[in-house]
């Protein structure tokens, strides 16, 4: 077996790919959820996406030529536009983690939906190429998400984990309930 077909074929890379495709499909079908169970499942969803993206196993591309992209700029904005629909007013939040703070005597404003429509671009352009079973490209569509997962997707993860967290749980105003977030 060539090396790439060891690391795309690993146990964790497998249980990345299925939890992966797990948060694409939810995302693109959130339209038709409330939001608390849009809410709700990604906060179980993040976690165990961020748990399997720390497991890969290291490696590095191979090829010369960039994994193709499927996410078009059109798709992410309908996704992104209907993650913002769904959050409502919830979808703002202020993000402590970005070099611009140290800069800045102004907080900096951030939105959940397009951190998820964020995540998702990288995701589901990596799970595409993977569904395509070449194994170069897998490998190189492995080690360019694994290195946006390091340098960009995690953090945004982290910090959208977060945001969400308060939807959840923040003190709500008596007339709302948990179920309604």
């Amino acid at each position: 077996m060539k090396k790439e077909s060891q690391v795309i074929f690993d146990r964790n890379v497998i249980e990345f790919v299925t939890v992966a495709a797990e948060f694409c499909n939810f995302v693109e079908q959130a339209e038709s959820k409330s939001r608390a169970d849009v809410v709700d499942t990604l906060l179980k969803l993040l976690p165990l996406l961020y748990l399997k993206a720390s497991l890969l196993p290291p490696c590095e591309v191979m090829g010369e030529e960039e994994p193709e992209n499927y996410v078009t700029e059109e798709t992410y904005e309908v996704l992104r536009l209907n993650l913002a629909d769904i959050l409502g007013d919830r979808d703002d939040y202020l993000d402590v983690f970005v070099s611009d703070m140290k800069y800045s005597d102004q907080p900096v404003a951030r939105n959940i939906s397009e951190d998820l429509a964020d995540i998702y671009q990288d995701i589901k352009d990596f799970i595409f190429v993977f569904r395509l079973g070449l194994n170069e490209t897998m490998h190189d569509a492995l080690a360019t998400c694994q290195e946006n997962f390091r340098l960009y997707w995690g953090q945004k993860l982290v910090n959208t984990l977060r945001a969400l967290h308060e939807v959840k749980y923040a003190t709500l105003p008596s007339t709302e309930t948990p179920d309604e977030l």
